[in-house]
């Protein structure tokens, strides 16, 4: 029996906001030391017997970002599925099902959110052997958490009787939404309840089957989308309009919370988080004498039980208790510990006024390299830039702005018009608007440059792209 790791790497990360954001979210960010969340994830999965490579599921922005991680992790996909738009997880299980039964007929798939935090891995790993036992004799297997308090950002699960012959497994009693406080102690003083802990693991043609007969339309469209991919190797770009029509559904309700296969493993001592707020961070690490976790350049007097972390500069912070404040290059959080969970509300708000803050810090990723605002007025605009060895920008031209290049690192090869110019530092270069560019490196070091764009229009969304190394359209 092989197990195939699906991957889910599709979420926003709203409650670690400021640090993750739209187009860089949590699981890409690394937040407890060594490697991003999706690279533990997948060296995880990959360090268990009889695995094969991992299906990761990830949005299609962010193509360039999760090939990156997975390159530095050594370990090569099978496949990288590519979300047009999010719909929840019971759509992308479902093309990733497909996928593992290109493989094999029997492919047993290990379910894993790539935003979780698993401190044990021996531990995990013996789990998972439990749970594939189970699987193996065609039940739906979810992984649940013994709770340590009445959390109510939880669901929970209520454990049945024990399956014979299966170390471990239980059938599922029911399933409970995320309750209120009194309801989560009364589950937790029960005894029988685990929190949900969003691992699932179950025969392809199993989820398949019962997905088919609780969601039909479902399982239509998320097998449209991936029968209409575009695929460019690894790559398997979901078809857009049979996505989007799929509804928007968790596996836990499209599934789990219906069918009759529903089994659960007790997932003890794991050493579980998912990360869930900047709180549940904050407890995975060993604070002071007075409760707080530093990180970064910071001052404390008289402080305690906070969680402070500077990202770009020094934070001082004198006679506060129980708070959460974090800094990045163009946004401060500050937050009752108690409070965390509304920072969603805050990027709903920047998102109803239409600010960026929720879905770009001032660096921008991207497959050459990055870029980063440094000032910004009316008509200008500064950014310091960042291009790989043996990277290129695209071939491409402004309608509305003019550009001016100084590198102050490295060697440019620069096309303007219809010259080719080789630029060291304290070099630079002048593009009028109109004129088609590109700009390489092609040194071995990384170079950098200063870009001063002026004009009456400065968006990204002014970029026609007439040839590029990594089939982008216009912004991307």
């Amino acid at each position: 029996m092989q197990i195939y790791p699906i991957i889910l790497a599709g979420g926003n990360g709203t409650r670690l906001w400021p640090l993750s954001r739209g187009s860089y979210p949590k699981q890409y960010l690394n937040l407890t030391g060594g490697q991003s969340l999706l690279q533990q994830t997948v060296m995880r999965a990959a360090a268990l017997p009889d695995v094969a490579g991992p299906i990761v599921v990830a949005n299609r922005e962010q193509r360039f970002l999760a090939t990156e991680q997975l390159h530095e992790t050594g370990i090569a996909p099978l496949a990288v599925l590519l979300e047009p738009i999010g719909r929840n997880t019971a759509p992308a299980i479902a093309a990733a099902a497909r996928t593992a039964l290109e493989y094999s007929p029997d492919a047993m798939l290990l379910v894993l959110p790539s935003d979780h935090v698993i401190g044990n891995a021996d531990v995990f790993a013996h789990v998972v052997s439990q749970a594939a036992k189970a699987a193996d004799t065609g039940r739906m297997v979810t992984f649940g958490i013994e709770p340590d308090s009445p959390n109510t950002g939880y669901g929970y699960i209520g454990r049945g009787a024990p399956l014979a012959g299966l170390d471990g497994a239980c059938a599922v009693d029911r399933f409970v939404e995320k309750p209120d406080l009194e309801t989560a102690k009364a589950l937790v003083a029960d005894g029988r309840y685990l929190w949900n802990g969003g691992m699932f693991m179950m025969k392809a043609s199993v989820f398949i089957e019962e997905l088919g007969r609780c969601e039909p339309k479902l399982l239509a469209e998320a097998e449209m989308a991936w029968w209409h991919a575009n695929r460019d190797g690894v790559y398997v770009f979901l078809d857009e309009m049979h996505f989007s029509a799929c509804p928007s559904l968790s596996i836990d309700h499209a599934v789990m919370e219906r069918t009759e296969r529903a089994a659960v493993v007790a997932a003890d001592q794991i050493g579980w988080s998912d990360i869930g707020s900047w709180s549940a961070l904050a407890d995975l690490a060993s604070g002071d004498d007075g409760g707080n976790v530093a990180i970064g350049d910071v001052l404390a007097e008289g402080v305690s039980r906070s969680y402070i972390r500077a990202e770009h500069r020094m934070i001082a912070a004198v006679g506060v208790d129980d708070l959460v404040i974090v800094e990045t290059a163009d946004a401060v959080l500050v937050a009752r510990r108690d409070r965390v969970q509304d920072v969603r509300k805050i990027v709903d708000a920047l998102n109803a006024s239409g600010r960026g803050e929720s879905v770009v810090h001032r660096r921008v990723v991207r497959p050459w390299g990055s870029f980063e605002g440094i000032d910004r007025g009316d008509r200008f605009q500064v950014k310091r830039i960042v291009v790989n060895p043996s990277a290129q920008l695209s071939l491409q031209m402004h309608h509305h702005r003019a550009e001016h290049w100084i590198v102050v690192r490295g060697t440019a090869l620069v096309t303007n018009g219809t010259q080719q110019l080789m630029l060291s530092e304290n070099q630079s270069t002048y593009i009028p608007i109109g004129t088609t560019h590109r700009l390489s490196n092609p040194g071995k070091i990384p170079l950098e440059l200063i870009e001063v764009q002026s004009g009456a229009y400065l968006g990204e969304d002014d970029i026609v792209r007439l040839e590029d190394t990594y089939g982008r359209a216009c912004a991307e």
